[in-house]
């Protein structure tokens, strides 16, 4: 039976209407990572302290230093076993011109005073950079605030992943695409404009919605416009451009500091993404999912003009005849995912897998922001050490196989963790240098989780099998800024040893899982349930194969020595 994956290699499996294809749609996925992880900037979190009115009055007249104003009114606490100005409390007394005069200013003494909470706001240090944390003073009692902003865009991901899921699958991959982005666009402005923090986190959920439903459709439609030998090329690719989003939302984010204008330009693309119903054509294979096969042959025919090739005509009469590979059968269920014992061991590893990937991943992006280093140049090298894992995967899959690389990254990532949480910050060039290490490896983890978890599934339930285990990755980012940015008040590195533990259970927990390289995609649950049952009947067929194959051959060969004679 013919299948347009054979269409394909003669239309070209990876031709020029692909790769064009290709490019417009990674536009896609570098902007998503704006959208991913904009809080590091937008949601900068200055040093602050509570702010007294005479105290800078005070300042300004008698010229003295910020760091001598807050010596001198700002109490010291204990921050991860460190002295600290208190960001939250201040001294329960009343302060006034004659206590505060530039000739007493050296002998003024409050540390026997009383503490109490802020009581006329905060004052930051700024730094040149405009976050909402400092617009909207989200900080000591309203910190959590903070972690809502990046908590209700992973809500909108998770919703947004079976929304628009289903929409791409009854009305079709483009038009679906230019939904999103009209969701995407209209809330992204909408956030630079609104006045309250509070619907800022409807429309950042809204805005998640859109956004993973666009960023999933087109890895979609571009694992379906490519040949089967370059559709795991294609995939992995595709997610590493989101570590180029990541090097340029440095450039972006230093040359535009205020965090309205920076939302306005990281939403800007979506306008642009608008045209790709025009210039990106739909899916052929879902045109023939939908019996559409006169439109399908029309996009078909578009591709191989595009890639310089011509359809014969065997296989335009073929088209008639054509099918896909099939999808879900109506029956597949969640029931089919835990029914049996081995699809029940694989949903709930690769459940957890999911869920660890992108809390530690995005875990350790947010924490930059946190550090005391330089938030620009710290961004910048933990996104460029992000480019290797996909070299490291296609190097290692089809050598070593998945489970090891899959399992080794899960632990260098864990490693380098703990490594990093009992290094001491005077030794701050080391202790990047292994935080590095941990991004790159869980990088390579989540980037590998995709695949492995559809070679896992049969085919009636693979899509449904994926759609589910990866809703975990987005609870795990709801929580993930919850684990650093709270934890992190009781010591910095109480996170990175959570982080941790987590992507070493995750580790472990893919040692168990089977090794799938060379091995067919399992078509039933039989496949998944009695492996050995499944590669017995493939080696008799071989076998079958090759002896009919040699009585051929001898045939053949004494018919050819009888005719000689």
């Amino acid at each position: 039976m013919v299948r347009f994956d054979d269409i394909l290699v003669e239309v070209g499996p990876f031709g020029r209407a692909q790769k064009r294809i290709f490019f417009l749609l990674c536009l896609v996925s570098l902007s998503m990572a704006w959208i991913y992880v904009g809080i590091v900037f937008q949601g900068f979190t200055p040093p602050h302290w509570c702010r007294q009115p005479a105290v800078q009055e005070q300042r300004q007249a008698c010229g003295w230093t910020l760091q001598d104003s807050v010596k001198m009114s700002v109490p010291l606490v204990n921050v991860s076993g460190k002295l600290q100005p208190s960001s939250c409390l201040q001294y329960d007394v009343e302060l006034n011109q004659s206590a505060l005069s530039c000739e007493q200013s050296q002998d003024l003494d409050l540390r026997g005073a009383s503490l109490t909470h802020c009581k006329n706001g905060w004052e930051y240090n700024y730094e040149g950079r405009k976050s909402f944390v400092t617009e909207f003073d989200l900080v000591c009692s309203d910190g959590w605030m903070v972690d809502m902003y990046q908590s209700t865009l992973n809500g909108g991901f998770l919703i947004g992943s079976f929304v628009f899921g289903y929409i791409a699958d009854r009305f079709g991959r483009r038009l679906c695409f230019l939904l999103c982005n009209i969701v995407s666009m209209i809330c992204g402005i909408a956030i630079a404009l609104v006045p309250n923090f509070l619907t800022v986190l409807v429309l950042r959920a809204v805005l998640g919605l859109g956004c993973k439903g666009s960023w999933m459709t087109c890895y979609v439609l571009l694992t379906e416009m490519v040949g089967l030998e370059y559709r795991r090329l294609v995939g992995i690719l595709y997610q590493m451009v989101i570590s180029g989003g990541i090097v340029a939302m440095v450039l972006l984010a230093y040359y535009i500091p205020d965090w309205r204008w920076l939302q306005v330009v990281c939403s800007a693309p979506n306008l642009l993404f608008l045209s790709y119903y025009w210039f990106v054509p739909e899916s052929p294979r879902w045109l023939l999912s939908q019996n559409k096969t006169s439109e399908a042959l029309k996009i078909t025919k578009k591709i191989a003009e595009e890639n310089k090739q011509n359809l014969s005509v065997k296989n335009i009469e073929s088209f008639e005849a054509l099918t896909d590979e099939p999808g879900d059968s109506p029956s597949a269920s969640l029931l089919d995912l835990f029914r049996t014992p081995n699809m029940r061991k694989h949903t709930f590893i690769l459940m957890f897998n999911w869920f660890c990937s992108a809390l530690v991943y995005q875990g350790l992006i947010m924490r930059v922001g946190i550090t005391e280093g330089n938030v620009y140049i710290d961004f910048l090298i933990s996104g460029l050490v992000e480019f290797p894992a996909a070299f490291l995967i296609l190097f290692t899959i089809e050598r070593i196989g998945r489970r090891l690389p899959f399992a080794a990254a899960y632990f260098v990532a864990g490693a380098s963790c703990f490594i990093t949480a009992c290094i001491p910050d005077s030794v701050s060039w080391l202790k990047t240098t292994v935080a590095c290490i941990g991004r790159l490896g869980i990088t390579m983890a989540f980037e590998m989780v995709v695949f492995v978890n559809s070679e896992l599934y049969p085919t009636y339930v693979r899509n449904f099998g994926v759609s589910v285990c990866s809703s975990l990755c987005d609870v795990g980012g709801i929580l993930s800024p919850f684990i650093l940015y709270r934890l992190n008040a009781v010591w910095l590195e109480l996170p990175l040893i959570i982080f941790g533990a987590i992507a070493v259970i995750a580790g472990g927990l893919v040692l168990f899982l089977p090794e799938t390289k060379g091995i067919p995609l399992p078509e039933t649950i039989d496949d998944i349930e009695f492996p050995k049952k499944k590669d017995n009947l493939q080696m008799n067929l071989l076998k079958q194969v090759a002896t009919d194959t040699m009585e051929q051959m001898c045939e053949e060969s004494f018919s050819n020595s009888e005719l000689n004679k």
